[in-house]
């Protein structure tokens, strides 16, 4: 699979995606946003829609209508009467019907381009589109790093955050301007109706097997990288058998593979290490006694 240098290129970025999806998701799902990622990926669409009718960047133009997004939903769920499900609804809807409609004024051909970024084409990853990943994703690790403890009592409670003196405001500002950044970057490789799968279903993986937050976020980040590997690699197979699979789904679904396993294992550690019920003490006459507590 690596003799080919396009195969190179897709698996830098599947592995680029694997990483920094789940870790930005692992705030997300604590703070229960767990939606926010197909909101945003909505909205994105637009951007990708206004940049083929001028001819432009479909990245750019993504990543300028995903940021606003991402603004507008943290304004409307803080500042505005509105829940944050009910914002998420209201953009999540408003920017698939935008996209659909821009791209009704697109030249011929567009169509198909359309389709390559709601499912990911992964494969058509340039040098340049991975430079542009790198970069992004270096810039979304960074904040993560530089404002992990903050984002930690954020997501835990927001009375508390403000108590402790966390911008609160400002700082679900910069997550959710995160989240978008994160889409924008992986929208190549699952697609951006797919996207926010590799966001949330690593994370609920890592759930099943761990307890404290850290160590939540760094299995989720490695089940992240082995389900954008392997299924990026499960579709080469299939590929090369005639069969032609794309890879965006094929790793949503070796993630939630992963998930189930991890259930299952879950599970049976819990079952394993859970006590059993202390049964009678029996005198030595054989009549029982109080149970033991």
């Amino acid at each position: 699979m690596l003799a080919y240098d396009f195969m190179q290129r897709a698996l830098l970025a599947a592995l680029l995606i694997g990483l920094t999806a789940p870790a930005v998701g692992t705030f997300i799902v604590q703070r229960r946003l767990a939606l926010l990622g197909d909101g945003i990926g909505h909205i994105a669409l637009t951007g990708v829609a206004l940049g083929l009718v001028t001819s432009t960047s479909p990245l750019l133009g993504a990543i300028v209508v995903s940021v606003l997004g991402a603004i507008c939903i943290e304004l409307l769920r803080t500042r505005g009467h509105t829940g944050g499900d009910v914002a998420l609804a209201l953009l999540f809807y408003g920017g698939l019907a935008g996209g659909v409609l821009v791209t009704n004024f697109a030249p011929g051909g567009s169509t198909s381009s359309l389709l390559s970024y709601l499912f990911g084409s992964i494969s058509s990853v340039s040098a340049e589109d991975l430079l542009v990943i790198a970069v992004l994703v270096a810039a979304v690790l960074a904040f993560l790093v530089l404002f992990g403890r903050e984002l930690f009592v954020l997501c835990q409670d927001e009375e508390v955050a403000r108590a402790s003196g966390v911008r609160v405001n400002l700082l679900s500002m910069m997550l959710a301007v995160t989240a978008a950044l994160t889409i924008v970057v992986a929208m190549r490789v699952v697609g951006l109706l797919l996207v926010s799968a590799l966001m949330v279903v690593p994370v609920a993986a890592a759930q099943q097997l761990t307890r404290g937050f850290r160590a939540t976020g760094l299995l989720a980040m490695l089940f992240g990288m082995l389900s954008a590997v392997g299924g990026l690699a499960g579709s080469y197979q299939f590929s090369t058998g005639g069969v032609n699979i794309s890879p965006g789904p094929a790793i949503v679904v070796v993630a939630l593979a992963v998930f189930v396993l991890t259930t299952a294992g879950g599970f049976l550690l819990r079952r394993r290490h859970t006590p059993l019920p202390a049964g009678p003490v029996r005198s030595g006459g054989g009549t029982p006694s109080e149970e033991t507590p």
